[in-house]
């Protein structure tokens, strides 16, 4: 079904009262610049016992700049989009603008992408020129979900550290920026219940050396065989092929309290990073990727935040 408002009744309904209201606002000007004749020069309010409102009319330099804008109004309209669908004879639109800027930027910064394409990820990742574009790269386009600094946060995974969901090569990394991941972590609650959810919970502690129940870590052992070595292996080291983390390390990205591992395994999570093929050049993405890959192998790396 067509939405109702794609009907050209929405434009000249517009375009109506866009013309209307700049009318009356000269209508009114004129209006209040006369003086009309009264019996006393004031209007009769006083306020603070002597200071009184007298009845005259707006200066007239005052009024001619307020006619100045409504005559730069209806100019405006002519020359621009704002009377609905008319895009005003200039044929100007912000797509349009946008589209030359970006031309223009091409034509001006291309050359400079170009030079990096040509390079290996982990050569551009040296180059100090390369970083610091990639930076602002990074900062425009990611850095709203991971930090600025790439150290993430809960939900969001930290890129200054040595764990890669989907691998850490630079093959990998382009590949998550240009086409982005969905991770999905079934809902085992239903499944298992209350005290079994718990009983792997604890044995997924015991994995990464936390504190954890023996015997309940022991019952969940078994739970974990069934239910989740398929995704996460035997030994729990995750498998970057679907995605799967490694459950054996420190890197936690829902949290690793007791509560929220029990809030994982029951209601399972759904991560997504969006594809960035169709807003970056593959030429950006290339550098990006060199960017990212730099950031877990500076010797700067951030701590993880769980």
């Amino acid at each position: 079904m067509t939405s109702q408002f794609t009907s050209v009744f929405w434009d000249i309904y517009i375009g109506a009262i866009t013309l209307v209201s700049i009318v009356a606002c000269a209508v009114f000007l004129k209006v209040q610049s006369v003086r009309k004749p009264v019996e006393a020069d004031t209007t009769g309010h006083i306020w603070d016992e002597d200071l009184q409102e007298y009845n005259n009319p707006m200066p007239r330099w005052w009024a001619w700049l307020f006619y100045l804008t409504v005559f730069f109004s209806l100019g405006y309209l002519v020359f621009y989009p704002g009377l609905g669908s008319f895009a005003g004879i200039l044929g100007w639109s912000q797509v349009t603008q946008l589209e030359e800027e970006t031309r223009a930027a091409d034509a001006r910064f291309g050359p400079i992408y170009e030079k990096f394409a040509a390079q290996e990820v982990t050569v551009v990742a040296k180059s100090p020129e390369a970083l610091a574009i990639g930076q602002k790269l990074f900062l425009n386009h990611c850095a709203q979900c991971h930090a600025s600094d790439g150290a993430g946060s809960r939900g969001f995974p930290n890129l200054t550290d040595m764990d890669w969901l989907w691998g850490s090569t630079p093959e990998a990394i382009k590949t998550s920026i240009t086409e982005g991941r969905l991770g999905v972590m079934p809902p085992w609650g239903p499944a298992l219940g209350e005290q079994g959810v718990k009983d792997a919970a604890h044995y997924v502690m015991s994995l990464s050396g936390m504190p954890a129940d023996n015997v309940r870590a022991a019952r969940g052992k078994d739970l974990f065989d069934k239910t989740c070595m398929a995704c996460h292996g035997p030994q729990g080291k995750g498998n970057p092929a679907m995605g799967a983390p490694d459950l054996t390390d420190k890197a936690w990205l829902h949290g690793s309290s007791e509560a929220q591992i029990i809030e994982t395994i029951s209601k399972g999570r759904t991560d997504q990073m969006p594809a960035h093929k169709d807003v970056l050049s593959p030429a950006k993405i290339h550098l990006l990727s060199a960017y990212v890959y730099s950031l877990s192998r500076s010797g700067a790396v951030a701590p993880h935040r769980k």
